[in-house]
């Protein structure tokens, strides 16, 4: 039997890469892969031409879909893409804010749209964490260093009490000139990889609160996800598992990779990084030896947390069950 031939999109990080190179092969599918210079072109390509039968899409931009009359894709529970995001909120230096509280009252950008994968993630810890809730806050949306429509391939979505506006220019270049007094993006804006005196991480040391956040509710939070057309899967159902085992693969191919380098204190996938091997013991010891895990019940805490978050950000219609979002073949895993 011929193998199914379809079109991928995907970015290339290290738990993809063995699909691009040929080490990694989908059982039964003839796979022509695609990428982008930026991840979210990849996401548009996907939401409006359905140019892809199968392609890694920001959660959100994900759940978005389920609300409408037709949803056209169904997720497996892949996530190639994962970050703690205290991280990704900045100050201007010269506005005051030196805690969360400090948020209320201030106007804050954020990167391409009202809620974003990392803006959700922020969103939701400033509120469960810090008691600092979106509608206490002025928004405004563009790009991180340079001008940028909101993103209109999926609904504009906000609760009518939040004051949401489109940015007159860039957010970084407005951070730093203190036009806004704080940002929420998943890129750094300029300032911050400059090292510009005028803005901030939130939380100069993020790394030891993002650790013990980690620690205290188990959440390692989910930025993408992998989607597949469902008139595709209708067609095809076997091709969810198949699917399924080709990322669980690339991935452990790459943790291997990290695993085996250990040896020679990753001088080859890491030789310009100091202390790389070091941090990658840390990080054993925090997460695990499947420190990266795919499937649904590893990562169901980290799941519920999002479409809570979702939720109450005025983002879904209604609370999703974990259940609903992912593909039934796969629910077990």
């Amino acid at each position: 039997m011929t193998d199914l031939r379809l079109d991928l999109g995907l970015y290339r990080y290290d738990n993809t890469r063995p699909l691009f190179d040929g080490r990694v092969r989908f059982d039964g599918v003839d796979a022509t892969l695609h990428t982008a210079d930026i991840v979210s072109d990849l996401f548009e390509r996907m939401v409006r031409g359905r140019e892809f039968a199968v392609a890694e899409l920001g959660l959100t931009f994900y759940l978005r879909t389920l609300d409408l009359p037709d949803p056209p894709f169904v997720a497996l529970p892949v996530f190639p893409n994962r970050q703690f995001r205290h991280s990704a909120i900045y100050v201007n230096t010269r506005s005051g804010i030196r805690a969360p509280a400090d948020l209320v009252g201030r106007t804050i950008g954020e990167f391409a749209t009202y809620g974003h994968d990392a803006g959700v993630v922020a969103k939701g810890i400033l509120s469960d964490e810090y008691g600092v809730r979106p509608e206490q806050s002025r928004w405004v949306i563009g790009g991180f260093d340079w001008p940028m429509d909101w993103f209109d391939f999926v609904p504009r979505l906000h609760p009518a009490e939040i004051d949401v506006r489109q940015a007159p220019a860039a957010l970084g270049p407005m951070l730093e000139a203190g036009e806004i007094d704080a940002m929420i993006s998943a890129d750094p804006p300029r300032g911050i990889r400059e090292d510009s005196p005028e803005v901030a991480p939130l939380f100069p040391d993020y790394v030891s609160v993002e650790r013990d956040y980690y620690r205290r509710t188990g959440v390692r939070p989910i930025m993408h996800t992998v989607v597949v057309r469902r008139d595709l899967l209708a067609r095809h159902p076997w091709l969810a598992e198949a699917l399924y085992r080709g990322f669980v693969e690339a991935k452990e191919v790459a943790m291997e990779g990290y695993r085996r380098g250990r040896i020679f204190n990753h001088m080859g996938d890491a030789g310009m990084v100091p202390w790389f091997s070091a941090l990658f013991d840390e990080n054993r010891r925090l997460f695990g030896e499947d420190w990266w895990p795919y499937g649904i019940e590893k990562n169901r805490v980290s799941v519920e947390a999002f479409l809570r978050w979702h939720f109450e950000q005025g983002l879904s219609e209604r609370l999703m069950r974990v259940e609903e979002i992912f593909v039934p073949e796969l629910l077990d895993t």
